[in-house]
């Protein structure tokens, strides 16, 4: 039975999808997306894919709920197509902090997100770096979650960690800063911060761990405003901390986050390319190190019915 693999792309994330394809040495799936004179998009798969093993690439980036509903009409596309099996690959996945109901009468969108993938015709979830693990259990098809940490780690190792120590920039935090830690082989501490509002604002008391005079990295699975970031580079400073590194997964750098970026205390903030950086901003400080690699290594393993978990 024929079983092509084949990658389709939204156009949240153009180039991350080209490069997945360069690395499988595979031509881009044929697709045309149109916008109606009533606002509505049109999807049209432009070549056969029928008993194809289909991968659509589509990130949740700026304007989300247009590529949210982007992707699900891709996905209804393939189906009624007869594609065989069809994968969402989300490297930055929609609606991924709201997953719980903290607050009354609210909706939680991260599920609901999930549901609306199976209800489309999706198969299967290939994401990165959840930013809660029990994103995974709200889906009822199979999820593959991938992480960036050993990529980060690769790009820090360049710089002199002879006297850094990683800092968890929150409690909640914690496991993901030692499990940078644990791969560098460097010291952890642990910064306590409390948030009093639904926001990004948030007041730093304490600080467990030695970290004065030390070379501080800074990790997180996502930066928005970058607010949190920076004000916990302040008290690092503040405490006598020498240099900053920062990183995280997810560069979402909404509003002044780069420019705040650029002007902070920070040497070099690695991010990856889940998400497209805007071009009109500066991003002098900002290293982007690219995914493809690790998802084009992903597809082939869920292609060849291989385990992905070898992969982390």
């Amino acid at each position: 039975m024929k079983n092509y693999l084949k990658i389709i792309s939204g156009s949240s994330n153009p180039a991350l999808a080209g490069e997945i394809c360069e690395y499988l040495d595979l031509a881009p799936g044929r697709i045309q997306i149109d916008r109606g004179p009533n606002d509505n998009i049109k999807v049209q798969i432009k070549e056969n894919v029928r008993e194809d093993d289909v991968f659509v690439v589509q990130t949740s980036s700026s304007p989300v709920n247009d590529h949210l509903t982007e992707l699900l009409l891709i996905i209804d596309a393939l189906k009624y197509a007869s594609a065989r099996r069809i994968t969402a690959v989300l490297p930055y996945y929609p609606y991924v902090r709201s997953d719980k109901k903290d607050e009354p009468r609210i909706s939680i969108s991260a599920r609901l997100v999930a549901d609306l993938l199976q209800a489309a015709g999706a198969d299967r979830i290939l994401t990165m770096t959840l930013h809660s693990p029990q994103i995974v259990a709200f889906s009822r098809i199979p999820v593959d979650q991938l992480w960036a940490t050993s990529l980060i780690c690769n790009y820090m190792r360049s710089k002199d960690l002879s006297n850094a120590v990683v800092v968890s920039p929150d409690v909640g935090s914690a496991d993901e800063a030692s499990a940078y830690a644990n791969r560098l082989d460097l010291p952890l501490a642990i910064m306590d911060k409390r948030r009093h509002a639904d926001d990004e604002k948030a007041e730093i008391q304490n600080i467990i761990g030695d970290i004065e005079g030390r070379d501080a990295l800074l990790f997180d699975d996502e930066v928005l405003t970058g607010g949190s970031m920076m004000e916990a580079m302040r008290i690092l400073k503040d405490r006598g901390v020498r240099r900053i590194l920062a990183g995280c997964t997810h560069g979402v750098f909404s509003g002044a986050a780069m420019e705040r970026i650029d002007q902070s205390a920070v040497e070099v903030f690695a991010t990856t390319n889940t998400i497209p950086l805007p071009n009109d901003k500066p991003n002098g400080k900002i290293e982007v190190l690219s995914v493809a690699r690790i998802f084009g290594d992903a597809i082939k393993a869920i292609h060849h019915g291989e385990s992905v978990s070898r992969l982390i």
